[in-house]
């Protein structure tokens, strides 16, 4: 799996960064997602981040 942010959507609320820090980062004013595979012990917390995107800023593919 990996995780994108959209940076025209993102909002800068941090809350991806809150729910799993080992992907998603602070790069400025908007959150941006580690260029990597997503380890298998982090999938729960990412998908859960991206399920609460107030925005729907991020995808997993």
């Amino acid at each position: 799996m990996h995780a994108k942010v959209d940076a025209d959507t993102c909002t800068g609320c941090e809350l991806c960064v809150q729910t799993c820090p080992e992907i998603f980062y602070m790069n400025g004013d908007l959150a941006e997602a580690k260029d990597i595979e997503v380890p298998s012990e982090y999938e729960d917390t990412c998908r859960q981040a991206a399920e609460e995107c107030p925005v729907e800023a991020i995808s997993l593919d």
